[in-house]
């Protein structure tokens, strides 16, 4: 647990292996996890190192595997899931295994090369069919029989029935045909089929170019091949009836225009239904080697499928390990490779451990010889976490990495940000839920996981913030008394509405039908019990008129104690960072100015707040801490002034004129003692004592005006509150009162909707909604408000070599 309070202790350690033993002894302090490995060649670019053609043969392999299963997804076959066995892959197994993937690739790029092919002669198939289909339906229902010259083309053919759209002809027109010649029917005629979507521009063009010159009928083909692509193309098959060569010719180039694929049909009837038989064996004989072909290909993926998943572990391991040579130094007999790594202190003998074995594992006669260096450069930030830390610091570490062997703030993280959710938050009923569904995702952690959506992924990943914000949501609750807007009576009420009755007391019946509203008087013997609710706040407020102004006045004294001291406690945190780093300058001229100013005004503050709750004043003539604390500051005092204690004002003054004096120490005793520093040491005094001062100085102002500005921030814990409780009791008031109002019979039905929409506003307005605003709130109060008095925040984050962490991410 003390390693949580501060990150880890570093070492810089300068490695030496020889380059036969350089794969086993990285693969074991990747399987370790604990090496950082620093980049000896930063002025190499990434196409000039040693081993970037191992690099990019892996990112081939790569791309090869994630065809494989984009292959296997298309086809549905499931991929078998393999637990990493921590074996080492050498060169020679790396080299095997591209050989196998890309035979593999090869292999299936040909069986989809001939599907596709075989997929397009069915397709072609299937168009030709239906356009004999729709030729002969033509002529069936024309009656069609040789054509005299003086017959109207439109009386070629009657309106047909549903299956055609539309016919495409001028009436009573006669075409200009040659005495004494006939037009035969198959001489005359063009089929095809277009895309649906291009056929009323393609009508339109061949009525804008040939007028009455032609006839068109077309109708929907409903059997499309598309349907096995997941792709649904629609079209339609179409006969167009001409005369002329010429006049065939264009529309020809028409269709060629429109992509409209034309097939030709036989003269005669016999002919027709000769080919149609043909066209059918051939659609049947392709279907059967479609379905051979597809079963072939799920075979081959069926097996590939179960060593693919450990497959894309080894080129990845691979990948990493070539990566991470390329960030060494090999010396010039190509014998030695010379690496520098960040490892913790702690872990300095398992480090040694694993290049030990993985020199073992390779055979080599000579051990890697490890060497702990000194070094200038600032070490990276480690800080060890648990399934239960891990979603805290990374709350932390979103804000910020912290600076190397910084105070952490992540173990006061795990309490003070769900407690500052739960203040705002604080319902008993929306604890409870997010309670259980904390513990419902921590219980199906495992399942869970394997789910690659984000929502969940972030749900998986933050399940104990969850519980503890539920937790603390619950307790909260019970210190408001408040549960979906409605109060407990545990212990029963101090108060007793009895005994104001007479003879006990001044009321009667009268009194009740003639007063709006009526004051408990605790004056009254046994109507106040003499000692307060034992569990936070009397349910008797839930049904006082004047309950608001009461929480108000509680909730934002609550807000200010709470926050101030969240601060002071931020401030503490800064002494135990300038007495590990030793700096007893800043602990004199910035720790002690600072604690002194915010003690001496908000400290008191606090001190006026809760010395009011604990002596008794009338309600009348108590004074307004808010008036108060003006007048202070401003050292106005007037003779009718009511104050707390005797003294009070010269306390006051002492106190404002005590934080005054702070600000020209935290601005000019630092600087000027630097510049007397150099001085001594004689050195350059010039633009950098400028920036010494305009820093000091930025620093003062932001640190005096952020106190008071930061003090208001936390203000926002008492306004979400508010809201929080208001908008519950309004689904109350205008959802659910109504319901448990409704008579028996029908009103049950009534109210079961009621309880459901209730539940659904419930969850999504009050828990997600206002959830996630206190979420962000606190948020803002643990990164701005609290960290910024001791949290530098500019470090970077240890990022060792880790297969675990590795495999984990997506191919």
């Amino acid at each position: 647990l003390g390693q949580m309070f501060r990150s880890e202790e570093m070492c810089l350690v300068q490695l030496f292996f020889q380059t036969e033993s350089a794969h086993t002894c990285i693969h074991q302090l990747g399987l370790l996890g604990l090496a950082q490995f620093r980049d000896l060649n930063p002025g190499t670019a990434a196409f000039q190192r040693k081993f970037v053609k191992e690099v990019k043969r892996c990112e081939e392999m790569e791309r090869i595997l994630r065809f494989l299963e984009a292959e296997m997804a298309r086809c549905a076959i499931p991929v078998s899931a393999v637990v990493d066995s921590g074996g080492v892959t050498c060169p020679r197994e790396l080299l095997e295994l591209e050989c196998k993937i890309r035979k593999l690739e090869e292999e299936l790029k040909e069986i989809n090369c001939n599907h596709d092919a075989l997929k397009r002669n069915f397709t072609e198939l299937l168009e030709i069919k239906k356009s004999i289909h729709t030729t002969a339906q033509t002529f069936a229902q024309s009656n069609f029989t040789p054509w005299p010259y003086h017959l109207p083309l439109s009386l070629l053919f009657e309106c047909t029935p549903s299956t055609w759209n539309r016919v495409t002809r001028r009436r009573g027109e006669i075409l200009p045909l040659r005495i004494g010649t006939t037009l035969q029917a198959p001489d005359t005629f063009i089929a095809g089929v277009i895309k649906q979507d291009r056929f009323p521009a393609f009508e339109k063009v061949l009525w804008r170019l040939f007028h009455e010159n032609f006839i068109l009928r077309h109708a929907e083909i409903q059997d499309t091949e598309q349907q096995t692509e997941n792709t649904m193309v629609k079209k339609d098959a179409f006969v167009i009836f001409v005369q002329g060569d010429q006049v065939q010719g264009k529309i020809k180039k028409i269709c060629d225009g429109f992509r409209a694929s034309l097939y030709p049909c036989p003269n005669t009837l016999s002919a027709r239904e000769q080919m149609r038989m043909s066209v059918h064996i051939r659609i049947e004989d392709l279907r059967m080697i479609l379905r051979r072909t597809e079963e072939f290909r799920a075979t081959v993926l069926t097996k590939a499928a179960t060593s693919i998943q450990h497959w894309v572990n080894k080129v990845k391991k691979m990948k990493a390990i070539y990566y991470t040579l390329n960030l060494c130094n090999i010396d010039i007999t190509q014998k030695l490779i010379v690496a520098e790594i960040w490892c913790p202190v702690s872990d300095l003998n398992s480090v040694q451990n694993a290049l030990i074995k993985g020199s073992e594992q390779s055979g080599s006669s000579v051990s890697p010889i490890l060497n702990r260096i000194h070094t200038q450069h600032t070490p990276p930030t480690f800080n060890r976490t648990n399934v239960f830390t891990k979603g805290f610091q990374t709350i932390v570490d979103a804000y910020g990495v912290s600076n190397y062997r910084e105070v952490n703030p992540t173990p006061y993280t795990i309490i003070t940000f769900p407690f500052l959710f739960a203040v705002m938050f604080g319902d008993c009923g929306h604890g409870l839920v997010l309670t259980l569904l904390a513990v419902w995702v921590i219980a199906q952690q495992k399942k869970l996981s394997c789910c690659r959506s984000e929502f969940v992924v972030v749900l998986v990943e933050g399940r104990f913030i969850i519980l503890l914000m539920g937790l603390f949501s619950i307790y909260t609750g019970l210190i408001y008394n408040d549960c979906f807007s409605k109060s407990f009576s545990i212990y029963g009420s101090s108060w007793s509405v009895r005994h104001m009755f007479q003879p006990s007391g001044p009321w009667s019946n009268e009194t009740l039908h003639s007063s709006g509203h009526l004051t408990l008087d605790p004056a009254v013997p046994r109507v106040y019990s003499g000692s307060p609710y034992m569990l936070g706040i009397d349910p008797v407020w839930n049904i006082a008129s004047n309950k608001l102004s009461f929480l108000n006045s509680y909730k934002m004294k609550m807000s200010v104690i709470l926050g101030v001291s969240h601060m002071l406690f931020g401030t503490t945190l800064s002494l135990v960072n300038y007495i590990h780093f030793r700096n007893f300058q800043n602990i004199l001229l910035r720790f002690i100015p600072e604690l002194v100013f915010m003690l001496s005004l908000f400290g008191y503050l606090i001190f006026l707040i809760v010395f009011k709750w604990c002596v008794q004043l009338r309600s009348e003539t108590a004074p307004s801490i808010l008036l108060m604390f003006i007048n202070m500051m401003l050292f106005s005092y007037q003779s009718s002034d009511v104050f707390l204690y005797s003294e009070q004002k010269a306390v006051q003054t002492f106190l404002v004129l005590q934080a005054l004096l702070m600000v020209p120490v935290m601005l000019l005793v630092k600087p000027l003692l630097i510049y007397r520093q150099r001085i001594k040491l004689r050195l350059q005094v010039g633009g950098h004592m400028g920036d010494i001062f305009a820093y000091q100085a930025i620093y003062t102002i932001e640190h005096c005006l952020g106190c008071i500005s930061n003090t208001a921030s936390y203000l926002r814990l008492w306004a979400l509150s508010l809201a929080h409780a208001e908008l519950s009791e309004v689904l109350w008031r205008m959802l659910l009162r109504g319901g448990l109002r409704c008579t028996p019979g029908l009103g049950a039905v009534l109210l079961a909707l009621v309880l459901c929409c209730f539940a659904l506003l419930t969850v999504a307005v009050l828990i997600v909604m206002e959830g996630l605003s206190a979420f962000l709130h606190a948020l803002r109060l643990h990164w701005v408000e609290f960290q910024n008095k001791f949290y530098q925040g500019a470090g970077f984050k240890f990022t060792p070599l880790s297969f675990t962490s590795l495999l984990k991410t997506q191919p």
